[in-house]
């Protein structure tokens, strides 16, 4: 068997289990089965500072693969009344064991920070290579989620991966696996979700030695486009903050931005439209690779909730997966608009 194959019966075997996990799920309450609307949170920003507030449904353009769709619903939401739920993630199986002691602190700060009074309901969820934890409750009490966090220190310690491409592989399953998780876990509950995970982010797995099948390819793009489903409906926003900061800078930092286009069709795909930057940006949310003061990185994601509108519109109906680019503009200059930025039609 060439390096090839051997490495797409590895990369499939974890891919495979995917679309069938993401099947059973049901959507978020805020969005009733049979709810074919599309519903969007958007955060406008300046050049600099604060997401901007006031804005007006006649302010926004929705444009579906390039053509103007009527906004069916608008509504704008702002400070810790806004209906947000915060999950914080630890990755124990992409970071070393130096980086995740610095960044458990950071975390521990962040959460105690303002008296330990957080903006949003929050829990915590915690990424090895042998389990994924996520705690039951939210609170808003940083200093009782602070103490939760140490009770994690054991588990955090185990991070034997194997090196290669097939420890990357095994890296790359387990992380999609968490990911799925806890899209199904937000999946039954309603309102908006920011995940918050702190991360290099997992193996992209693309490169000129990783080849697939076109059967492979089809897999791949089911779980793409699944992963992309599930997310939209359970209405989460996702968040990359490396951990790293700019002593790791290179140029595999940026490597993410080449995958970042939605994908198509079944040819176009590759393992790096699965990368957790590439989610990311693909969900409306932040990645954060230019620091090492965490803490902070962390306040800016949730300052994303201060002012956010959630607007929607009915889509043209279209084939099973077809994938749809999204454009939102706004008619006021100088504004940058940030929200999901593609979805995949469904029957």
């Amino acid at each position: 068997m060439s390096i090839n194959a051997r490495i797409a019966c590895i990369f499939l075997a974890s891919m495979l289990l995917i679309p069938q996990a993401w099947s059973q799920q049901q959507p978020s309450q805020a969005i009733q089965p049979g709810d074919s609307r599309i519903y969007l949170d958007v955060v406008v920003t300046p050049k600099s500072g604060p997401p901007v507030s006031g804005l007006q449904q006649q302010d926004f353009k929705i444009l579906d693969n390039k053509v103007p769709q009527p906004i069916a619903s608008f509504q704008a939401f702002s400070g810790s009344n806004a209906p947000v739920e915060v999950i914080l993630v630890v990755d124990g199986v992409n970071t070393s064991y130096q980086t995740v002691a610095y960044e458990r602190s950071q975390i521990e700060n962040f959460l105690r920070a303002n008296g330990g009074h957080l903006a949003h309901p929050t829990t915590l969820a915690i990424v090895t290579d042998t389990e994924t934890k996520i705690q039951n409750d939210y609170s808003k009490d940083g200093n009782a989620l602070s103490a939760a966090l140490e009770n994690y220190v054991v588990s955090l310690r185990v991070l034997n991966r194997s090196s290669g491409f097939y420890g990357a592989a095994e890296r790359f399953q387990i992380s999609l696996q968490a990911l799925q998780s806890l899209a199904a876990r937000e999946a039954a509950r309603p309102g908006r979700k920011i995940i918050l995970w702190v991360s290099p982010g997992w193996p992209l797995l693309s490169g000129p030695r990783v080849e697939l099948d076109p059967k492979q390819q089809q897999q791949l793009f089911a779980a793409v486009a699944n992963l992309s489903t599930q997310l939209r409906l359970a209405r989460v926003t996702l968040y990359s903050i490396d951990p790293r900061g700019t002593s790791d800078i290179g140029i595999n930092t940026f490597y993410y931005q080449t995958f970042v286009k939605g994908v198509r069709m079944p040819s176009q795909v590759v393992a790096g439209d699965l990368g957790l930057q590439v989610i990311a940006t693909q969900t409306g949310g932040l990645v954060l690779n230019s620091s090492n003061d965490v803490a902070s990185l962390l306040q800016r994601c949730v300052a994303d909730t201060e002012s956010y509108y959630e607007l929607s519109f009915d889509p043209t109906p279209g084939e099973h997966d077809e994938y749809h680019q999204l454009e939102l503009q706004v008619a006021k200059p100088g504004l940058a608009v940030r929200t999901r930025q593609g979805y995949y039609s469904q029957p």
